[in-house]
């Protein structure tokens, strides 16, 4: 069997550490020019679902180098005011468990760990362009005019994707009318007071009034600026950092990253033409009651590390007949960034497809079986994840927190819960064993 993957992102990279480590022919196409291009260098939070994902990919010592090079991981859950009131600071479970744990990781780190080893397996600069089915096998085009084929096509090329879109063409992706906007403060001496501490050592949610957002997190590593190994971390961790050659390629240094979203109607036409600088003032006109130091840490954004993004969502669709073509990630279930759960849920899908194709490999069940038992477990699960990422509160533009009126009514009843979070510990902990078994499934 060989297997084309297109797209090397978080899933894809996943699935081909996996099919490799079991013995199976694959091939990624990216269409980024190198390894350390594309914008992937901001947090993504790793849940148990996406570690046990990781475990079964990777070989052993790269997994121990995904756990080393993590941030560190959060102590809190905050909820803030626009004027850095704290309406709740909950303490997060400590783990020091590899697997049933929350981490915190930088994309392009991930991505960093996700390609190492794989240098005969990855093509870098290769745009998808359309496929070819034959009788048992697939050929994928590119825009240089090559080619490739092989018996399994793997979409994993992201919310826009080039093979859905020929593949399953009814398949939708609809904007949520959610415009935010993400930066990154490099952590120095006149930036980290900015923060309390319980924010600085947590995960900061900020509902403020006229639907505006913002989330931050500090992300701290292994490695200081000049990329040398801290000696404070234990001499195992430091010793898988030494020896990573990724770190070769990884620009991540310690930051505050920030999120700011809002309905596309609370921006100024040709938002999402804007770039550094321009981004930077545009969120700080719209936030001109905040907090000074929320507003300091704005303006102390590295310019180039801003951009704007249309949060999207995927339109279920039904099942459909299984082929040597599948999909894996947002190619097939986009979801919005509200329960953090996009990245796992993709980690998760690789995983399961790389134990059925390696079933398949092995004799265990004809090849079509075997992806159309991935697809019959992926479709309903992706699904839900999306459902359940759309429903959080302020994810979606017709949701009731932006509407003029109604939003000032649903921000108070918003405030008045996570005051009882913070303070009652009866629903603390009702809270928490939420959050926590939605995280673990």
């Amino acid at each position: 069997m060989h297997v084309l993957v297109i797209g090397g992102g978080t899933g894809g990279m996943c699935l081909a550490q996996g099919l490799t480590r079991a013995g199976v022919s694959v091939a990624v196409y990216e269409r980024d020019l190198t390894r350390s291009d594309g914008l992937h260098g901001y947090r993504v939070g790793i849940n148990p679902t996406g570690n046990r994902a990781l475990q079964h990919c990777l070989p052993p010592e790269l997994f121990a180098t995904f756990i080393a090079t993590c941030a560190r991981s959060p102590r809190y859950f905050n909820v803030l005011t626009e004027k850095l009131r704290f309406t709740a600071a909950v303490p997060l479970r400590e783990s020091s468990d590899p697997v049933d744990s929350e981490r915190s990781v930088s994309r392009m780190t991930l991505r960093q760990v996700l390609f190492s080893g794989m240098e005969d397996v990855v093509a870098f600069d290769k745009v998808f362009t359309h496929y070819q089915e034959h009788d048992g096998t697939v050929t994928a085009h590119f825009a240089d005019g090559s080619t490739a084929t092989g018996d399994v096509l793997v979409a994993a090329d992201g919310a826009n994707s080039s093979v859905r879109r020929q593949y399953l063409p009814h398949a939708q992706v609809k904007d949520t009318g959610i415009i935010a906007i993400g930066g990154k403060v490099p952590i120095t001496a006149a930036t980290k007071p900015l923060l309390p501490e319980t924010c600085f050592h947590g995960l900061s949610l900020v509902f403020a009034p006229r639907g505006r957002f913002c989330i931050w997190h500090v992300m701290e590593f292994g490695w200081d600026l000049d990329g040398r190994v801290k000696t404070s971390i234990g001499d195992n961790d430091a010793e898988l950092i030494a020896r990573w050659p990724g770190l070769l390629f990884d620009n991540t240094r310690d930051y505050i990253n920030w999120g700011f979203w809002a309905s596309t109607d609370k921006y100024p036409p040709g938002v999402m033409d804007l770039r550094r600088d321009d981004l930077i003032r545009l969120v700080l006109d719209m936030t001109p009651d905040w907090h000074p130091s929320m507003r300091r840490l704005f303006a102390l954004s590295d310019p180039s590390s801003c951009f704007p993004i249309t949060i999207r969502t995927s339109v279920p669709i039904q099942p459909w007949s299984a082929s040597p073509i599948t999909l894996l990630g947002d190619a097939i279930h986009t979801m919005t960034p509200g329960q953090g759960v996009g990245a796992n849920t993709a980690l998760r899908d690789a995983a399961l497809l790389c134990r059925e194709l390696v079933a398949a490999q092995r004799g265990a069940k004809p090849l079509l079986a075997a992806i159309g038992d991935y697809e019959a477990e992926m479709v309903p699960y992706g699904f839900a994840r999306v459902a359940d990422s759309l429903a959080q509160n302020g994810s979606s533009g017709t949701d009731p927190l932006h509407k003029p009126v109604l939003g000032r009514v649903v921000l108070a009843a918003t405030r008045t819960y996570f005051r009882a979070v913070g303070h009652i510990p009866a629903v603390r902990r009702k809270f928490l064993d939420s959050l926590y078994t939605y995280r673990s499934s």
